[in-house]
């Protein structure tokens, strides 16, 4: 059994964590840390799991986890820089949830995330977890950077049709709308029922700090550095993200060049599903870890890239899970075939 520790588990990425690994199979979850939550249990802060685990959460003490094979981080940017050296030092495997550990450009960090970085010796030794383009660096890795969620959509979308040089990269424009679930636990005003019920709003146009993860992965991964623009938008939903891309592709090229190329790249990825010209819904993928990914070209070689995930699954502790399956040499689909209930 692979015996976990989970650091953040109160927030929605915690607790999705929380529903797949009660039902994984090689999972034997062991220690649960919290922030504000101390001395709660966890079926009290999560009231779904009642029956299921009631562990009590406990503040982070690296000299506790003696016995633990790997530990989830689900902290907001800058906490888990905190946390994490000193659980790499004891040799633990580590997936990162947050955003501290998947730039390496210290100017760009500092930039987008409003803060300084504190651990810097430890970017290097960090893995950027998007499962379908990262496995062999994943197998051997003791640090994941778990994908942000849109950057996820994303790139999955994008990246094979960029390595394989269809797609013009003078400008791509990318829009993706989220649920309020992606913002987080946090009560602001702005993320209230009233005030995104019946509403859509763009926000953090040019200043998104999923912008540089994109961009830096899009050219790791395909060698590509498009001028792009990222809009996203807040939905009035409890979850998921749908994402539209729209760019143009060579002269040359069809949609029958665009199906044999996905067809190439992820026919063997089980959590990819290939929609060709079917229009994806939200409803399809959310509870779930699967992307849906679907595309229609023009006369005029104008090309529509669609991605929709759960932006707490795949976006987060589902593609997490996966990466852990990964990392332990386990079949990449256990415990992550299951639906999760919906609710809180």
């Amino acid at each position: 059994m692979i015996k976990i520790a989970i650091i953040g588990a109160s927030g929605y990425s915690g607790a999705e964590l929380l529903k797949i690994l009660l039902n994984h199979p090689h999972v034997e979850i062991k220690n649960l840390y919290g922030l504000s939550t101390v001395g709660v249990k966890i079926s009290e802060v999560h009231k779904s799991l009642r029956g299921m685990i009631d562990l009590t959460i406990e503040s982070f003490d690296e000299n506790n986890l003696n016995e633990i094979d790997l530990v989830f981080v689900a902290l907001p940017s800058g906490e888990s820089m905190k946390v994490i050296p000193k659980i790499f030092e004891k040799g633990i495997k580590i997936i990162d949830l947050g955003g501290d550990f998947r730039l390496n450009d210290l100017n760009e960090f500092t930039k987008y995330y409003k803060h300084e970085h504190s651990a810097l010796d430890f970017l290097k030794n960090a893995v950027y977890g998007l499962s379908e383009w990262s496995e062999n660096e994943i197998q051997s890795a003791q640090l994941i950077a778990n994908p942000g969620c849109y950057p996820t959509s994303v790139q999955l979308a994008l990246l094979p049709l960029l390595k394989n040089k269809i797609v013009n990269e003078n400008f791509i424009s990318i829009t993706s709308y989220s649920g309020t679930s992606g913002a987080g636990k946090s009560a602001t005003q702005s993320m209230i029922f009233s005030e995104v019920n019946e509403s859509v709003r763009a926000y953090k146009i040019s200043s998104h700090q999923h912008i540089p993860e994109i961009k830096q992965y899009l050219k790791h991964f395909a060698n590509s550095e498009p001028n792009f623009s990222f809009v996203p938008h807040l939905l009035p939903v409890t979850r998921g993200i749908y994402t539209t891309i729209s760019a143009t592709v060579k002269k040359e090229v069809d949609e029958n060049l665009i199906n044999q190329i996905f067809e190439k790249e992820y026919s063997k990825k089980p959590f990819i599903r290939l929609l060709k010209n079917e229009i994806p819904e939200l409803k399809d993928v959310v509870y779930t870890n699967f992307c849906d990914i679907s595309w229609n070209v023009d006369e005029n070689k104008n090309l529509v890239l669609i991605s929709t995930i759960d932006n707490l699954i795949k976006g987060a502790a589902g593609q997490a899970v996966q990466n852990m399956n990964i990392m332990f040499g386990l079949d990449q689909t256990l415990g992550l075939l299951k639906c999760t209930e919906k609710k809180w």
